[in-house]
């Protein structure tokens, strides 16, 4: 597998909700879903890469899939990771921009 394959595939998608907002507001934070094999180091060479900023430190947390019920039979959502990716002062990432 090549380097640029698997930079693609570590971050899965953003985490967007008020808690991810106001720590992108305050702590110069932003949060992605990510693969749940990925560790920090492939984490922070992938947003490095992708969005060309400069990462100061990751937080990671595997977040387990909660059992629910579909119709008469039980199941089970997919396990997931989160990672806290806070950046160097005055770099941002912003997923809103464009669009007319």
């Amino acid at each position: 597998m090549s380097d640029q394959y698997s930079l693609y595939n570590v971050l899965t998608a953003p985490k967007i909700t008020e808690k991810s907002t106001l720590c992108n507001e305050k702590g110069n934070q932003v949060v992605f879903k990510v693969a749940i094999w990925a560790n920090k180091i492939q984490i922070k060479a992938a947003v490095e890469k992708l969005f060309s900023v400069e990462v100061v430190s990751i937080q990671t947390m595997n977040n387990k899939g909660k059992n629910k019920r579909f119709g008469q039979t039980m199941g089970h959502r997919n396990d997931w990771k989160k990672a806290i990716v806070r950046l160097k002062e005055g770099q941002t990432i912003d997923f809103f921009s464009g669009g007319a």
